[in-house]
C-alpha cells in the first residue's frame, strides 16, 4: 500500500468571478433529469422525461422540433448559434459569452480561462513508501447490500394507486409506418430495416472478359487488312463491332501505353453510378390473354377473299396499274415490255396496247370522269398524255378535243409537242419515276429519277406550261401527291415527308416517319391521314391533325412493300411486297378528334395462291383498288395481273 501524506496548505485568495455560481449545489438551480439511468429515448413521444421520488412528471423544457422548425430559428433568432440541445432536459440551453469564449479557446488548444496557470502546486497525496496493511480496515456498511426500504415503499404505493384505478397511465398511440425511400439504410450490411428488405439490391454490371482481339500478339486472322480498315474507319463509332484497331508485337514490353485508359476508366464508372437497372419478376401470364380482343372477320366483310381472274400478256415486270375512276371497268397497266395495255375488267379481255421506246414505270388515269384521258411516264424524257380511246365514245371524243386545243408554247420548264398519232408529249429532261393527276384534273406531278432541284415538276394541261416549284435540293424525292381537298403539295424523300401549301409557296409542316427509304405512299380520302411504305418492311400510318410523327407503325411483311393503296368508298387499304404477298386492312378514320383511329389485319393474299406454275421468289411490284367493288388488283414482276374478289 502507498503510505498517505499531509497535504500541503494551498494559499487561499479571493474568489473568482462566477466561483460562488459554479459550486452552487442547491436543487433549485439544478435542472439536470433525476430519473436515473432510464434511457431518454423512451419519452420522445411524450412531453415529459420521467418522474421525480413524488411520482410528478418532469415537464420537458423544449418541444421536438422538425428540420423546418430549426431552419426558421436559424433565420429568425440571432442567438441560434449560441444554443446547444440538452439530452437529459430535452430542451434547448443558451451558451454565456464566458462559456462560448471558453470553447472556442479549447477548440484553438489555448487556455479556458484568462490568468489559468497550469503549473500550480501538486498536491502529493501518496508518497512512494509501500506499506503491508491498509490505513482503514473498516467494512462496508450493510446499507450498500440492501434495497432503500424508502423507494420501495413509494414505488408499492405507486403499484397500488395503478391498480386501484386512482392513477392512469398514459397509453402509447399506435404510430403509423412511415418508409423514407430517401433512407440510405440499405448500404449498411447490419441494418434490419423493414425498407432493406423493400428495395432490391442489384449488382454491378460486369466488365466483359477480353477476347483474342485485345491481345497484345492476336493470330494473324483477328488483324485488319487496308478494306476492313477502312470500313472500321468510315463506320460511326457507335456502330462499329470493336472499339479499337487490334495490333500486334513481338513481346509485351514493347506494348505501349493505352491512350484510352482514362477514357475507359471513366465510362466505367458510369456505367456503376448511372447504369440503368430494373428487377423484372416473372409473371405466370397467358399470352393469349396480352393479346387485343379483335373482332369477328365476317363482322368486317366485305373485303378481297380469293383470287378471282388473272390477266395475262405483259412480258417482264408489271411496274403500274391505273383504274377508270368512275365506273371502274376500264384497266390500264404498264410494264417493262414498253408497252401500256388497256383491259376490260368483267371479262379480263385486252382492248388495247400502245408501244413506247422505253420501259413504262408509271401510268396514272385522269380523275376527270369525263376523259379517257392516261398519264405516262417512262424511263426515258418524255411524258405522254394518252388517249386510250377506250370506253364511252363520247368521252373518247371529248379526249381528242382536249389533246388538239392544248396549246404548245416554247416559255416553259418543258418542251411541250404534239404527235402524228393525237398525242402530246412532254420532255421534262429526265427519266421519270412517277406521275400523279391533282383532283380536278387539270394539273398533275411527275418525279424524276436524278437527286436534282429539277426532279418535281409541274403541269398545267389548260395553259401548256410546267412549272418548277423547288429551286434547291429537298433531298432525293421518291413519291409526291396532291392533296385530295386543299392547296396542299406532299413531298416524300428517303426518310422525311415535307407539306407544302402552293398557293402560299411556304413549308406547312415536316413529318418524321418510321421507316428509312419510303418507296410508295397514299393520301386518304379526305386529307387528315397519310399512308407510308418503307423498303425496310415498315409500312407507317401519319395522322395529320394528331402529330408529325407516325400514329402506328407495322411490320406484317417479310420483305420490301412495293405498294399502298386505299379504298375510295370502302374502309379497306391493303400493302404489297416482294414477299410475294398482299395485306388487307380494315381501317377505320372517325370524324370525331377525340375518338381513336382503328386499323385491323384481316387477310393476307398470295398473288399465285391459284397458280401451280408460279414462282413463289417473284415480287408484287404495284396495287391498286377497283372504283367500285372491294376488288384488289395487283401487277407482279412476272408480268402477271391478279385480281382479287370476295
Amino acid at each position: 500500500m502507498v503510505k498517505r501524506k499531509q497535504a500541503s496548505p494551498i494559499p487561499a485568495g479571493p474568489p473568482a468571478v462566477g466561483e460562488d455560481d459554479r459550486f452552487d449545489s442547491s436543487d433549485e438551480e439544478d435542472l439536470r433529469n433525476t430519473i436515473g439511468n432510464v434511457p431518454i429515448e423512451w419519452y420522445d413521444e411524450y412531453d415529459h422525461v420521467g418522474y421525480d421520488l413524488s411520482g410528478q412528471k418532469i415537464a420537458k423544457t423544449g418541444k421536438k422540433k422538425d428540420e423546418l422548425d430549426n431552419f426558421l430559428e436559424k433565420m429568425e433568432d440571432p442567438d441560434y448559434w449560441r444554443k446547444v440541445f440538452d439530452r437529459q432536459t430535452g430542451g434547448d440551453v443558451t451558451l454565456t459569452d464566458e462559456q462560448v469564449a471558453k470553447l472556442r479557446a479549447l477548440a484553438t488548444n489555448a487556455y479556458p480561462e484568462i490568468g489559468y496557470n497550469p503549473y500550480e502546486p501538486f498536491m502529493d497525496i501518496f508518497s512512494s513508501e509501500k506499506e503491508i496493511h491498509p490505513l482503514d480496515h473498516r467494512p462496508p456498511d450493510k446499507r450498500s447490500f440492501v434495497p432503500s426500504a424508502d423507494e420501495r415503499r413509494k414505488v408499492s404505493k405507486m403499484v397500488h394507486a395503478i391498480k386501484m384505478g386512482w392513477t392512469k397511465t398514459q397509453e402509447k398511440e399506435p404510430k403509423p409506418k412511415v418508409y423514407d425511400i430517401w433512407a440510405a439504410e440499405d448500404f449498411d450490411p447490419k441494418s434490419k430495416s423493414e425498407l432493406k428488405r423493400l428495395r432490391l439490391a442489384l449488382p454491378a454490371p460486369k466488365i466483359a472478359l477480353p477476347g483474342n482481339y485485345e491481345s497484345y500478339n492476336p493470330p494473324e486472322e483477328y488483324l485488319f487488312d487496308e478494306k476492313e480498315l477502312k470500313k472500321w474507319e468510315e463506320t460511326e463509332p457507335d456502330m462499329r463491332r470493336i472499339e479499337f484497331i487490334p495490333q500486334k508485337f513481338d513481346a509485351l514490353r514493347k506494348v505501349p501505353f493505352y491512350e484510352r485508359f482514362f477514357n475507359d476508366r471513366y465510362d466505367r464508372c458510369l456505367d456503376l453510378f448511372m447504369a440503368p437497372r430494373q428487377h423484372k419478376n416473372r409473371l405466370n401470364v397467358n399470352p393469349d390473354d396480352l393479346l387485343p380482343d379483335l373482332p369477328n372477320p365476317r363482322d368486317l366483310m366485305p373485303f378481297p377473299l380469293v383470287l378471282g381472274l388473272n390477266f395475262r400478256g405483259h412480258k417482264g415486270q408489271v411496274r403500274t396499274l391505273a383504274v377508270e375512276p368512275k365506273n371502274g371497268e376500264i384497266l390500264v397497266s404498264g410494264g417493262e415490255d414498253q408497252t401500256v395495255r388497256v383491259w376490260y375488267i368483267p371479262t379480263g379481255r385486252c382492248l388495247k396496247v400502245f408501244e413506247f421506246n422505253s420501259p413504262i414505270t408509271s401510268v396514272s388515269f385522269n380523275p376527270n370522269p369525263d376523259y379517257t384521258l392516261v398519264a405516262v411516264a417512262s424511263e426515258s424524257t418524255v411524258v405522254t398524255l394518252l388517249n386510250i380511246e377506250a370506253g364511252d365514245k363520247l368521252k373518247v371524243s371529248a379526249t381528242k378535243d382536249l389533246l388538239i386545243n392544248i396549246p404548245i408554247s416554247g416559255d416553259s420548264e418543258a418542251k411541250w409537242r404534239r404527235t402524228k398519232a393525237g398525242r402530246v408529249e412532254i420532255d421534262v429532261g429526265d427519266s421519270v419515276r412517277q406521275v400523279t393527276w391533282h383532283r380536278k384534273g387539270d394539273y398533275f406531278a411527275t418525279v424524276g429519277l436524278e437527286f436534282a432541284a429539277s426532279n418535281v415538276k409541274i403541269h398545267q394541261i389548260s395553259t401548256g406550261h410546267t412549272q418548277q416549284p423547288f429551286t434547291k435540293k429537298r433531298g432525293h424525292v421518291q413519291a409526291v401527291q396532291f392533296h385530295p381537298t386543299k392547296g396542299l403539295f406532299f413531298v416524300a424523300s428517303k426518310e422525311f415527308i415535307r407539306v407544302y401549301d402552293l398557293l402560299k409557296c411556304v413549308l406547312v409542316k415536316k413529318l418524321t416517319l418510321g421507316t428509312r427509304w419510303v418507296s410508295c405512299m397514299s393520301v386518304e380520302t379526305h386529307g387528315d391521314n397519310l399512308f407510308v411504305g418503307g423498303l425496310d418492311r415498315a409500312f407507317s400510318w401519319l395522322d395529320l391533325d394528331l402529330s408529325t410523327k407516325p400514329w402506328k407503325t407495322l411490320k406484317h411483311h417479310n420483305s420490301a412493300i412495293r405498294g399502298v393503296a386505299q379504298h375510295q368508298r370502302y374502309p379497306l387499304l391493303a400493302t404489297v411486297s416482294d414477299d410475294a404477298t398482299a395485306m388487307i386492312y380494315h381501317i377505320r378514320i372517325p370524324q370525331d378528334i377525340v375518338a381513336e383511329n382503328e386499323i385491323i389485319p384481316v387477310k393476307r393474299l398470295s398473288a399465285y395462291c391459284g397458280s401451280k406454275k408460279g414462282n413463289h421468289d417473284l415480287t408484287i411490284l404495284s396495287t391498286i383498288w377497283h372504283a367500285t367493288q372491294p376488288w384488289l388488283i395487283t401487277g407482279a414482276a412476272d408480268g402477271l395481273i391478279s385480281l382479287f374478289s370476295y
